[in-house]
């Protein structure tokens, strides 16, 4: 749980690690894909901006996000501040890459990723800073190995702050992006966590990087092992009846959506992590013993990976 600390966090440092990271993860895919981004520079009224990257109708990724947002103003939102009464009466500043890749084939899983950094402040006290982050891996075909890779690579990114910081993360990841009125998760998880600022600022802020340098090497290898695996339209329908699931958690639940849409970010740069394809079916249930029902039965309910 974040509290006010006593050393102000060095903002200029993280703008230029977001930065660069925006665009390490953007040639990363891109490599992948054989195609580019296009870049979307804007500017938020009241304060900030950022530049959102997207690819769409790639070879790879159907459609695919990867925004850096920097945004401040002087009144927090009431998501920001319902449980936080610190926070009252602060300006703020915000600033963070968040990404999701939503592939064209079905046996290459959706990835979601972010790093970020939140300070509040006001004349006469001292700060209120943490950083957040993590990523989270949405298969439609689960492969064990590819899940046990993601996992590892979180575990081993997590290692050096402490024994303790995989499973917590981990397990914060599991209970965030879970469905309650479905009472299901959205996938197979990774890492999540807020509030941080435990060590003080270069701690907490090496933290941040180690996740967000690991995520290419999370899912990249993933990607290579499924792109070319064939499919067809069962795969396809199943795959987009799965992404109804993405939109009903980003629009209901997804405290970074509703901090974005609330604070008067930008609409199309929040809302691009909404998959470009997708169907709901009224109760629908795979047939057991089906890949489709494997997911719900081996890969959805919470476990220990690693």
């Amino acid at each position: 749980m974040s509290e006010t600390t006593s050393t102000a966090p060095d903002t200029a440092a993280v703008k230029n690690y977001l930065l660069d990271l925006q665009d390490r993860i953007c040639n990363g895919l891109a490599a992948e894909d054989g195609s580019d981004f296009r870049e979307d520079r804007w500017e938020r009224p009241g304060g900030g901006g950022g530049r959102t990257r997207v690819l769409e109708e790639g070879a790879l990724i159907e459609k695919g996000g990867v925004n850096f947002s920097h945004v401040y103003g002087e009144g927090l939102p009431p998501s920001a501040t319902a449980n936080r009464p610190e926070l009252a009466g602060r300006s703020f500043e915000a600033m963070g890459v968040s990404l999701v890749i939503h592939p064209r084939n079905p046996h290459v899983p959706t990835s979601h990723a972010n790093v970020r950094l939140f300070v509040a402040e006001k004349p006469g006290a001292e700060p209120v800073w943490w950083f957040g982050g993590g990523y989270d891996l949405t298969p439609y075909y689960g492969v064990e190995e590819d899940v046990l890779h993601w996992h590892k690579t979180a575990k081993e990114a997590c290692h050096p702050f402490g024994e303790d910081i995989y499973p917590r993360f981990k397990k914060w990841c599991d209970d965030y992006f879970y469905l309650k009125h479905r009472e299901e998760a959205r996938g197979v998880g990774g890492l999540f966590f807020d509030d941080f600022n435990a060590g003080g600022f270069d701690n907490a802020f090496a933290l941040m990087r180690a996740v967000g340098d690991s995520y290419l090497d999370a899912y990249l290898p993933i990607v290579q092992r499924r792109k070319d695996t064939p499919y067809g339209e069962r795969e396809r329908n199943f795959q987009l009846y799965r992404r109804g699931r993405y939109v009903e958690f980003n629009l209901v639940f997804d405290r970074g959506t509703l901090f974005g849409l609330q604070s008067g970010g930008r609409t199309e740069s929040i809302l691009m992590s909404l998959p470009p394809l997708v169907r709901w079916q009224y109760d629908w249930h795979p047939e057991p013993g089906t890949p489709e029902a494997r997911l719900y039965t081996d890969f959805l309910p919470a476990r220990d990976w690693v």
